[in-house]
């Protein structure tokens, strides 16, 4: 059953509609796995063993009786902890929504349940999704952070509890957290994914993620879950096309762009040592772009975005509840609502001009290459690390995806963030898929 839990999504997905597998026999070995490693790694808020089982005997029973199948059938999948499931509670890791129950599914788990997934449980996340830890720890080292805000997702995959999971991120809560644990995390362009029952941040910000071993999972995930939401405000119309051939198409070698972003600087140099040694290994493929200075205030533009949203989002917290919030999650709300409403519509207009500009830089490459993190996981006691490696390309609403590429101190991992053409989301896949293709061969 091990070897069962270190292959692919697509590849379970796979024997599951031919029968090979059951999802039962799947379901179990993931749940075995759970028993066997949670009370060290705490990844799981929210897990129903006789619900999971019942939904994996549903599955099984649709394969036998000849009913179509969904993409996703008989595949885990673990759901982030601010995302609306009826049947288990939503929490937000904050004891103002301790034993809160949804009375109806986020619009990405019902699409989730019609694809044939099982929803496995709910994952930590840290405190209304931003800075103060939850209990998760990180699979390849339990003295370290998994990242955040999406933990117990991002570790709930590394440690092979299940291949799939759902994220989010408002600065850097998908590609952080993916990047520590060693996994692939894909940040679609803003309105691929639906956000309708999600914890609300900033309807700019705001972009769900997607977790798995692989670039050809998160695809997979993709495709399933895309498609226009009429009550989100950002989505897509019409969407993005489907990411999974663009998973496995045999292309010529991607055009890349290196850039080190605004905040280079910041980054640990052993890591910055290994991204410029990867772009190296690369050769011709890639050219070194810097950036206008015109970028240099992305994160305080994307503070300004973000904080103020926070604020309103939490409104009512604060009026009612203030109390029950930690001092990090108070001083944003209380930051937020200080900002001036011309400053905001300020900072509006400012992030349109930085992707009208970013969309000329990169007009003749398929991805950029740059920094996933400033370095490996921290300690536990250290926080969940800084996202400021993802502010810039989150405040774009690019797509994003970080591989598990390379190792710093200690064999601990360090993913390369690669970034796309604003809305082209296919061609990012193709790049990423064509470069984990290459780094296989190369290791072999």
């Amino acid at each position: 059953m091990s070897d069962l839990l270190e292959r692919s999504a697509t590849s379970l997905a796979a024997d599951l509609k031919s029968g090979v597998l059951s999802a039962v026999a799947l379901t179990t070995a993931c749940l075995d796995r759970i028993v066997n490693r949670e009370s060290d790694i705490q990844a799981w808020a929210h897990l129903d063993r006789d619900r999971v089982l019942q939904q994996a005997q549903a599955a099984d029973a649709r394969r036998t009786s000849g009913q179509s199948l969904g993409a996703l059938h008989g595949l885990p999948v673990g759901v982030k902890d601010i995302i609306d499931t009826a049947d288990l509670p939503t929490e937000y890791n904050s004891p103002i929504y301790r034993g809160r129950r949804p009375t109806k599914d986020a619009t990405l788990v019902q699409r989730l349940r019609s694809a044939g997934a099982i929803v496995m449980g709910k994952t930590v996340t840290s405190e209304f999704a931003v800075y103060t830890a939850g209990p998760t720890r990180n699979p390849h080292d339990l003295s370290r952070t998994p990242g955040g805000s999406s933990s117990g997702s991002a570790a709930a995959i590394a440690a092979g509890m299940v291949p799939l999971a759902l994220a989010t991120q408002t600065n850097g809560s998908t590609i952080r957290p993916a990047s520590f644990c060693g996994v692939v995390g894909f940040k679609p362009s803003l309105g691929v994914l639906p956000r309708t029952g999600i914890l609300k941040q900033s309807t700019m910000l705001d972009q769900p993620g997607l977790m798995a071993m692989d670039v050809a999972g998160v695809a997979l995930l993709a495709d399933a879950l895309g498609g226009y939401d009429p009550l989100d405000e950002q989505s897509l119309q019409p969407p993005v096309p489907p990411l999974s051939a663009a998973a496995v198409e045999a292309e010529a070698p991607p055009r890349l762009a290196f850039i080190r972003s605004p905040y280079w600087d910041q980054a640990d140099t052993t890591t910055q040592k290994a991204i410029e040694g990867y772009v190296a290994s690369l050769g011709g493929m890639v050219e070194t772009v810097a950036l206008p200075s015109l970028f240099d205030d992305a994160a305080s533009i994307q503070g300004v975005i973000m904080n103020a949203g926070i604020a309103d989002a939490c409104r009512d917290d604060y009026v009612r509840s203030r109390d029950r919030m930690s001092a990090v999650l108070l001083g944003i709300v209380e930051n937020g609502r200080k900002i001036p409403a011309m400053e905001f519509i300020a900072a509006l207009a400012q992030r349109d001009r930085l992707r009208a500009r970013y969309a000329e830089i990169v007009a003749g490459y398929d991805a950029v290459i740059t920094p996933a993190a400033l370095g490996i996981a921290l300690k536990r006691e250290a926080g969940t690390g800084n996202p400021i490696m993802s502010t810039l390309w989150t405040l774009l609403g690019a797509p994003a995806v970080t591989l598990p590429l390379l190792a710093g101190a200690e064999n601990m991992p360090v993913g390369v963030q690669f970034v796309g053409r604003l809305n082209d989301d296919v061609g990012l896949i193709r790049a990423a898929a064509w470069l984990e293709r290459h780094h296989a061969c190369k290791q072999r």
